[in-house]
């Protein structure tokens, strides 16, 4: 039986081309798709599912193109291979009810048609007849926006114990919704806007929630392109790459690295991870000579991926005891050396900063270091010097000004001359963040040591000694030998 859309398109083309087609030649429409079943809810699926050759794709065939070098294309079959296939992965790995707006059973579900085999294009999409009978009216957008707690999007399939991708992401700080003064900021909404991060970056395909007066945070869509493989795990920049300049963490922990007085935040760093592993990240006293880049081999080449070393680790936890599998942590909590519970399962939250409940293997398979017990050692023996560092120009500052950044003071955000003590402010927050102007701790020094340990130590000895020499304020005694020991180092 042919459909409507059949005849909409033999129309169309006959309008098209009747101008340029000679008038004794006929022609006649050709099946542009059978009708799906009744109870497959409008889901077109295949046109030929042994060529998988999508009903899409007779429109949009760079699409299909880019689709068939994605992991979609094979879902299907990869299933069947994997040796653990079982009926309840089904809908995951064909077109259905899961991943678009769709809530009751549909395509695969309701009729186990092969049309509806591998995750296609309707997946994430919806049900297309409605938009072949209409193109115009009614597209069919991918919704963006994840959740375990909600029925649409990436995170419906890509979770469990095999992928927790969205259950692992839902307890990073990229699931959290961006407060409304960094989404609605011009100047914040590249990073803490989901949709003003796409525009940012180049991304012009549409989708749901585009013109949503609600801020995405950083969903899965926004660092992940459906539709290309150009970059390993469909990135939309490379994390396989020691270039600041092209990778993909980069184009965001990068802002703030420096004093800007211009600022009413201007004394307190922001997202300074990038320049921290360049090594050119902090508030430099005049006339001391820096080396043009100082860093360690976390900022270097011999760190390939920089950031997604640490903080992308993806690893398999099984059960000490019987050896059977628990879990495949993808990285997705987005924490370097995470704390982990009793299973060795990454949880968020602070703790020791032992090997007994954090997971330090990523800094030995990497290569950076021998062991995890010497990564542990290394961080611990750094941290307590930082922490003494900074904690000695930090009672400095509060001799130069009680107030620390208080309007008013030689420490002040709200002037736009720079002092002395503002900039080696400005280094000791560098040290701490984000607790701004809090004692330094192991636990609020660690980002910074880790990050680049050899810049912070520079910054805070320097920044020490141009107080002393600025306003005759001198370190406390008992930090003496330490500056010694540094300045010999």
């Amino acid at each position: 039986m042919k459909t409507a859309a059949r005849v909409i398109a033999a129309a169309l083309l006959v309008v098209l081309m009747g101008a340029c087609v000679d008038s004794e030649k006929i022609y006649t429409d050709r099946p542009v798709y059978d009708d799906p079943p009744s109870a497959a809810g409008g889901f077109l699926g295949y046109s030929n599912a042994e060529a998988k050759l999508t009903i899409c794709g007779s429109c949009h065939v760079g699409r299909q193109a880019q689709w068939k070098q994605t992991a979609h294309y094979s879902a299907w079959e990869d299933l069947q291979g994997s040796g653990h296939a079982a009926e309840f992965c089904e809908n995951c790995h064909t077109v259905s009810e899961l991943g678009n707006n769709e809530t009751g059973d549909v395509g695969w579900t309701s009729t186990g048609d092969t049309r509806y085999l591998d995750v296609q294009c309707e997946s994430c999409h919806g049900p297309g007849q409605t938009h072949v009978a209409a193109p115009d009216v009614a597209p069919p957008l991918a919704p963006l926006r994840v959740g375990l707690d909600l029925t649409t999007g990436c995170g419906e399939c890509h979770q469990g114990t095999h992928h927790p991708f969205v259950e692992q992401w839902e307890q990073s700080s990229h699931s959290k919704d961006p407060p409304s003064f960094a989404a609605n900021n011009p100047e914040c909404i590249a990073c803490h806007r989901g949709q003003g991060t796409l525009i940012a970056w180049g991304a012009r395909g549409d989708y749901q929630e585009k013109d949503s007066d609600e801020a995405l945070p950083v969903v899965c869509g926004v660092c992940h392109d459906p539709h290309d493989t150009t970059f390993e795990g469909q990135l939309r920049f490379p994390v396989r790459t020691a270039s600041y300049e092209i990778h993909l963490c980069a184009r965001c922990h990068n802002r703030r690295p420096i004093p800007d007085p211009e600022s009413s935040h201007g004394l307190a760093p922001h997202s300074p991870e990038t320049e921290l592993l360049q090594g050119t990240a902090g508030w430099v006293p005049p006339g001391v000579d820096f080396p043009p880049v100082l860093r360690g081999t976390h900022g270097s080449s011999a760190n390939e991926k920089l950031c997604a070393t640490c903080h992308v680790e993806a690893f398999e936890v099984t059960d000490e005891a019987t050896g059977e599998f628990v879990l495949n942590s993808v990285g997705h909590l987005f924490t370097a050396i995470p704390c982990v519970n009793d299973q060795g399962i990454p949880v968020p939250g602070t703790c020791a900063f032992t090997t007994q409940v954090r997971r330090y293997e990523a800094c030995a398979t990497s290569g950076c270091h021998s062991s995890d017990d010497r990564a542990a050692e290394l961080l611990s023996i750094k941290s307590e010097d930082i922490m003494d560092l900074a904690n000695a120009l930090l009672d400095q500052l509060k001799v130069v000004d009680p107030g620390l950044d208080a309007p008013g003071g030689e420490i002040d955000p709200t002037n736009p001359t720079l002092t002395v003590a503002e900039g080696a402010f400005f280094n000791f927050n560098l040290t701490t963040f984000p607790e701004e102007g809090e004692e330094a701790t192991e636990g609020n020094v660690a980002g910074s040591t880790t990050h680049n340990p050899f810049l912070i130590e520079a910054l805070l000895v320097a920044s020490i000694e141009a107080v002393e020499d600025e306003y005759g304020v001198s370190p406390l005694l008992g930090i003496r030998d330490l500056l010694e020991r540094l300045r010999g180092d």
